[in-house]
């Protein structure tokens, strides 16, 4: 009997990558004996990420349009034509079963020449507001997973399934691992702890705003754990010097800095808003301005509808940033109903369930 093929594209962020890794590891365990091949944009990191997860990945010579006139977009349709008839190669000497997409650049065309072929494809969805690449696949998509209601405005109705998004699995038993967490990150178990996340680039405003309210922090007793990005270590490194501050460019162990955190300030991408929703602490998000659609903003208010999360918007910090965190640091109920409130939101069967979609479009002789 002949083995099961797929291939997955995602990429340009650890958001689109991740969950396509994690997506692929559920196949992976259920059928061993697959064969995996990933396809992204030749110069996002996904080039490393994917390989790094032990898959074969190939790149395409593509990028989005930026919002103002320069030589990448004069170069847009030569790029986007020579990532089809790459696709198309690709997909006539791989023959897949199945084509995912979990968004990226890469995925684009990569799909388009998937459903030319008559391939079946699955779109998964991360955001609350899809991006126009993903609208337009989803015309085709045999199935299209989801992690936000409300989204037939956006793709045919009989072809959503409401799933969730992939999280790490290590993140679903964190409650078990307070003390081991405290022990790890050195933290004193009398005081309280906040987590700050940028993303995995780092976010320069919430970086500017920790780094701005560091005596304030230390006047409320608080210890920090701040990620603040690859890009931004050297400016911010030496309040490492200061009690109670740890600044990481990036955390390794994710399930034990959740585990560590009473309080949460993260940007809101889909990746992020989801593993929160099942962490189920107290978070305050600060979308980035600067992504396509607003589509961070769209993820947080998704929360904060629920009073599952509080939102301030990078135009607020300076302020409202104090009055906020003082507010929800002395009111137990709220930060008891936040927790609660946004736990209520988790999907920790994401992954199985997406995977069941796309088991479900899998030649029935092969399985």
């Amino acid at each position: 009997m002949a083995n099961l093929k797929f291939i997955l594209s995602g990429g340009g962020t650890g958001g689109h990558i991740y969950p396509a890794i994690a997506i692929a590891n559920e196949l992976k365990k259920r059928f061993p004996d697959a064969a995996f091949l990933f396809v992204g944009a030749s110069d996002k990191m996904e080039m490393q990420k994917v390989p790094q997860a032990g898959y074969a990945i190939k790149g395409l010579w593509i990028a989005g349009l930026q919002r103002r006139l320069t030589l990448d977009n004069a170069m847009f349709p030569l790029k986007l034509m020579s990532s089809l008839l790459k696709s198309r190669a690709i997909i006539k000497q791989f023959k897949p079963d199945v084509v995912i997409g979990t968004g990226g650049f890469a995925s684009g065309p990569l799909l388009q020449m998937a459903n030319a072929a008559g391939v079946p494809t699955v779109v998964q969805e991360q955001n609350s507001y899809p991006g126009i690449t993903n609208k337009l696949l989803g015309k085709k998509a045999a199935s299209i997973c989801v992690a936000y209601e409300h989204l037939e405005r956006f793709f045919p109705a009989d072809k959503i399934k409401f799933t969730g998004n992939p999280v790490r699995q290590d993140l679903v038993d964190i409650f078990e691992k307070k003390a081991e967490a405290q022990a790890y990150f050195n933290l004193n178990p009398n005081q309280k702890t906040l987590l700050v996340l940028g993303g995995s680039l780092g976010a320069r405003r919430v970086n500017q705003l920790i780094a701005a309210e560091l005596d304030f922090l230390a006047q409320n007793n608080i210890q920090l754990i701040w990620q603040c990005g690859k890009l931004y270590l050297d400016q911010y490194q030496s309040n490492n010097d200061r009690k109670d501050v740890q600044v990481n460019a990036f955390i390794d162990r994710m399930d034990l800095a959740y585990a560590a955190a009473d309080f949460v300030i993260s940007r809101a991408g889909a990746s992020s808003v989801s593993e929160l929703c099942l962490v189920g602490k107290p978070v305050i998000f600060i979308p980035s301005p600067n992504v396509a659609e607003d589509h961070q903003t769209k993820n947080a208010q998704a929360i904060v509808k629920q009073n599952g999360a509080i939102l301030i918007r990078e135009s607020e910090l300076d302020t409202d940033f104090e009055t906020v965190f003082s507010h929800l640091i002395a009111d137990e109920t709220q930060q008891k109903t936040l927790s609660e409130n946004i736990k209520a939101l988790a999907k920790p069967r994401a992954t199985q369930d997406i995977v069941d979609e796309i088991v479900r479009l899998c030649p029935p002789q092969k399985i």
